[in-house]
C-alpha cells in the first residue's frame, strides 16, 4: 500500500531528486522507467502506471519534469496518483513555476516539503495551508549582502593605543 521512493526526472529520464521511503527497492529502477514508457509509447498502450516485474511504477507528467513514484508492494494506485498530483500543486504554489529549472535551485526546499508530506511511505501533511505554516521561515527570495566600503571598526578590532598598519 505503501509507496518506495519518489523520483523526479527531466524529460530525458535523468533523475534531478530522489527520496528513498522504504528502502526495499535498489535506487537503480529508476533506469528502467524511461526505456519502458518509450516501449509502451510506441506500442499506444500508454497509462499512469507501469509495471516491470515486481515493480510498479506510478507517473505523472508535468511542464518538463516526470514526477515517478515507485513501489515493490501492492500499491494503492488512486492514492499514490493523488499524492503526485496534489505534490505538484503544493510545489506549484511554493514555487511559481514547478520546473526542472525550479527544482535544480531549490532542492533543499523540495527534500524538505518532501519529507514533511510522506513518512515511510505514506502520505502525511499535504495540505499547502498548513505547510506554508510549517515552512514560514523558508522564502525564494534572493538577497545580494551590501558592499561595505571597509570594515567597521568593532571588526578591525582597533584601539586607540595601538598604531596603524
Amino acid at each position: 500500500m505503501s509507496c518506495s521512493a519518489i523520483f523526479i526526472l527531466d524529460l530525458k529520464g535523468n533523475v534531478i531528486m530522489s527520496r528513498n521511503y522504504r528502502g526495499d527497492v535498489e535506487m537503480s529502477v529508476i533506469d528502467s522507467f524511461m526505456p519502458l514508457l518509450m516501449e509502451k509509447e510506441d506500442e499506444g498502450l500508454l497509462a499512469p502506471v507501469l509495471q516491470k516485474h515486481d515493480i510498479s511504477y506510478v507517473y505523472v507528467k508535468h511542464l518538463n519534469i516526470f514526477l515517478v513514484s515507485i513501489s515493490k508492494k501492492n500499491v494503492n494506485v488512486a492514492m499514490m496518483l493523488a499524492f503526485l498530483y496534489k505534490c505538484i500543486e503544493v510545489f506549484s504554489e511554493y514555487f511559481k513555476d514547478f520546473e526542472e529549472e525550479s527544482v535544480r535551485d531549490n532542492f533543499v526546499v523540495f527534500y524538505e516539503l518532501l519529507d514533511e508530506m510522506m513518512d515511510f511511505g505514506y502520505p502525511q501533511t499535504t495540505e499547502s495551508r498548513i505547510l506554508q505554516e510549517l515552512f514560514r521561515y523558508i522564502t525564494q527570495e534572493r538577497y545580494m549582502l551590501d558592499i561595505a566600503p571597509r570594515p567597521p571598526m568593532a571588526v578591525t578590532n582597533a584601539v586607540s593605543w595601538r598604531s596603524d598598519g
